[in-house]
């Protein structure tokens, strides 16, 4: 019995290196994390040995991923778990389990899940010992568990967002089980991180600093998808960021629904732009992003700290979602026309170099022709280098779903009015690096024409080069020689 290893008795910042073909899973559970979650996936490993003893061939896991950068993040982990337990991890759905991670932003994103489902029911018929798992934002939708326990009763495992950390306890229980495994939670106060990932890219990674939102605006259901707003440590997330350095990562994005409130009721009381500062001082990380900041509390110390970095890439997301103070009273926004004006204007004032993108909602319940001239208006004033422009969409168990709707047809007229301006502004933003030669991080070689390859400068803008491979992964400075509309051609300078 001393061959076996106690995962109790494994301090957490050595879990990573333990042999769990040697974990003894004949024991009981630990009740603490994230042991607990590593006892589980020695567990699954053994069971996934013996499946692929019995075929005679690897076990095969895909994660397919639906929504924003924080899903993105959130499937790195799945198929970190995924590979530790014992699954080799392909792109196909042929795969022997397959997850969707899913998003309830929009209504057409829950009818895609609800389409691709129905594709992997026709397979699972074909063969019975395929699992597959639904998580996300979604499945925290009642009315989502209702439908699936009806309609697609042959999915194996559901859970949320809020126990993802689980993961690996919940592949164990749906071994066990002949039936729809369902694990949903209201809310939770748990933060577990310190478990295996498996990054999309080496040279660049998400760093989740806070999770939920507290911000309940009246269209939006991700503050009861994905709960209350809480915060990770400073020193727990540097670590992250310190270990991904070690391991060759260049920039990193740090995510939040909203981090400008990041550090609210943690001991320490650290801002973002304090934690921003910190994050800079750790050698090998050449860039810093981050994702998604809220008008109603960015902070004239964030505006210095961006200003004064040289590491804080040269980009802003900032949501408008309405230029009209009428319609964002309504949707709970906390600031109105003018507080948003003065405060891109100013961020445009202290950081001329800067490339502000938003988010644009049209067709909100009540919004007339009158509010989006509003939103026109704002755009061409801030002149948005991009904009993520939607037509509203009904989220049931919102305050705006009770309102007055749009009609369809409105909503489409109104939206091509906005497309166009925000197209106008992006354009003419984007002519006017033309000619200069500026840092690129080289991100994968061009789908279309293999002797190009991606670069992606400080602003978020995309230039096309000729490359190769190698060059993957590096920063390097490149001459935008032509400017076409929302993308641009470069040249590698030489010498």
């Amino acid at each position: 019995m001393d061959f076996y290893i106690d995962i109790k008795n494994i301090a957490t910042e050595e879990l990573k290196h333990v042999d769990l073909d040697r974990v003894n899973v004949h024991c009981s559970p630990p009740d603490f994390e994230p042991q607990r979650q590593y006892y589980f996936m020695a567990k699954c490993r053994q069971i996934v040995k013996s499946e692929s003893k019995r075929l005679g061939r690897p076990l095969y896991a895909c994660s397919v991923t639906f929504g924003c950068q924080m899903n993105a993040r959130d499937s790195e982990k799945l198929l970190g778990i995924l590979e530790t337990a014992g699954y080799t991890v392909v792109d196909s759905e042929d795969a022997d389990f397959v997850i969707y991670n899913t998003c309830t932003v929009r209504d057409n994103a829950n009818q895609r899940v609800y389409g691709r489902l129905g594709h992997l029911g026709a397979m699972k018929k074909k063969d019975p010992h395929k699992r597959i798992a639904l998580c996300g934002c979604m499945m925290q939708e009642q009315c989502v568990i209702e439908k699936l326990q009806k309609s697609y009763s042959f999915v194996d495992l559901i859970f949320g967002t809020h126990n993802l950390y689980k993961f690996a306890e919940l592949l164990c229980a749906m071994f066990e089980s002949d039936g729809m495994l369902i694990d949903i939670w209201k809310d939770t106060d748990a933060i577990v991180e310190q478990l295996p990932v498996k990054r999309k890219y080496s040279y660049k990674s998400g760093v989740n600093i806070m999770f939920g939102c507290n911000n309940f605006c009246s269209y939006c259901i991700v503050p009861y998808a994905r709960g209350r707003e809480r915060s990770r440590g400073a020193r727990e997330i540097l670590r992250e960021v310190e270990s991904l350095a070690e391991d060759g990562v260049k920039e990193v994005m740090l995510l939040g629904q909203n981090v400008n409130s990041y550090g609210n009721g943690l001991a320490d009381g650290i801002s973002f732009a304090e934690l921003l500062r910190e994050v800079e001082k750790v050698d090998g990380i050449e860039r810093i992003r981050f994702m998604t900041s809220h008008p109603k509390d960015l902070s004239d110390e964030l505006i210095g700290v961006m200003k004064e970095s040289d590491k804080i890439c040269r980009h802003l997301h900032l949501p408008l979602q309405s230029g009209s103070s009428r319609i964002l009273k309504l949707m709970n926004r906390r600031y109105d026309k003018e507080h948003y004006l003065a405060l891109a204007l100013k961020i445009r004032r202290e950081i001329p170099d800067i490339a502000i993108s938003t988010d644009i909602i049209i067709g909100f319940p009540g919004e007339t022709a009158e509010d989006v001239d509003d939103t026109i208006d704002v755009i061409r004033r801030v002149a948005f280098d991009n904009a993520f422009t939607f037509q509203y969409s009904r989220r049931t168990g919102t305050p705006a779903a009770a309102m007055e709707q749009v009609p369809p047809e409105e909503v489409a007229r109104q939206f091509d009015r906005v497309l166009s301006a925000v197209q106008e502004t992006a354009r003419e933003r984007a002519k006017l690096l033309e000619g200069q030669t500026l840092p690129a991080l080289i991100e994968e070689v061009n789908e279309k024409d293999a002797s190009l390859v991606v670069g992606r400068l400080s602003n978020n803008m995309i230039v096309h080069l000729k490359g190769t491979p190698d060059m993957v992964g590096t920063i390097r400075p490149v001459t935008l020689t032509e400017c076409r509309g929302f993308y641009y051609m470069g040249d590698m300078e030489h010498g």
